[in-house]
């Protein structure tokens, strides 16, 4: 998978989730949980396009770690949704994979960048990450 297909994967998760939100059964603590899962699920993909434009490794490994937290706190907020029973399971478990895909995804990237040679030039790195996780 390329950055562009990454970037697109995550735009899709977002726009799941927006979709997913208004129809949580509506109290108090829904309100807070779905601004909590929407800001964390849109962030995914905001960072991701951030780290494909880093300026540095470092830079890029620093941004990716930033996409890797907030696809997992977006697992976070899914399950409290599951266990509390605000939505139907077949909905929130589509939402509930794709978050854990996304932070293996962004796991594994952020490990490989920190293997690739530091005397390497980073213009690679972003082709060198896409072919290791193809």
């Amino acid at each position: 998978m390329d950055s562009e297909e990454l970037k697109n994967r995550t735009k899709k998760f977002a726009i799941n989730v927006i979709n997913f939100v208004p129809s949580l059964k509506g109290y108090m603590a829904s309100d807070v949980l779905a601004k909590q899962l929407l800001r964390s699920a849109t962030s995914v993909g905001a960072n991701y396009r951030a780290a494909c434009r880093a300026r540095s490794k470092a830079e890029f490994i620093s941004k990716i770690a930033v996409v890797e937290e907030e696809a997992d706190e977006t697992i976070y907020w899914l399950e409290l949704i599951k266990e509390l029973k605000l939505h139907d399971l077949n909905a929130v478990q589509p939402l509930l994979t794709e978050a854990s895909e996304l932070t293996a995804i962004f796991t594994s990237i952020g490990k490989t960048a920190k293997k690739v040679n530091p005397k390497s030039n980073f213009q690679n790195l972003q082709k060198r990450i896409n072919e290791a996780h193809n």
